[in-house]
């Protein structure tokens, strides 16, 4: 590839004259078993149930077919909508397959990640809980800004990332 060929392909549009700035509401978590999923968002994240659906819109049920109920759970301001779907095939996407690739979450300090990835462990020992994949969290890395990251899967395969940002932000590009 082209010096042109390669800047072609990263030159990034100006937004548009009004930004709508949206903020996330919740993530949407799909299993093929309910109780499991909820029972591991209540203790690994500290979540609490906080309202249930069994009856669904015309939208939903054709966006989801099967759908059957769906839970919500938060633990602060992050919320978790957990529905089960009848016919799922426990079928985890490839690792090339397109898909979210995972949900980051921000904690406050660097020991957060120890805790987060201890619980993680317990949870998993305990036997309580079906995972769909055998995959531990990863080790706790740093970048080269001093960025912490420990990642995880749910239950249902369903990567975490959780990071600790020195000075809460990082640089802007360029400086």
């Amino acid at each position: 590839m082209s010096l042109t060929e390669t800047t072609a392909r990263t030159t990034v549009p100006e937004p548009p004259a009004r930004v709508i700035r949206p903020v996330v509401d919740h993530v949407g978590i799909q299993t093929d078993d309910l109780e499991n999923s909820l029972n591991w968002y209540v203790e690994f994240f500290g979540a609490r149930k906080t309202w249930e659906l069994d009856r669904f819109s015309p939208l939903t049920l054709s966006r989801l077919p099967g759908i059957g109920r769906l839970v919500e759970v938060a633990v602060g301001d992050l919320r978790f909508h957990l529905f089960d779907r009848a016919g799922h095939t426990r079928a985890v996407p490839e690792a090339r397959a397109y898909r979210f690739q995972h949900v980051c979450l921000r904690v406050e300090g660097p020991g957060d990640l120890e805790v987060f990835r201890d619980r993680w462990n317990e949870l998993y020992d305990s036997g309580r809980f079906v995972f769909a994949c055998d995959e531990r969290p990863t080790d706790i890395v740093v970048d080269d800004e001093g960025v912490l990251s420990l990642y995880v899967l749910d239950v249902n395969g369903l990567e975490y990332e959780f990071t600790h940002v020195p000075d809460g932000n990082r640089p802007e590009a360029g400086r």
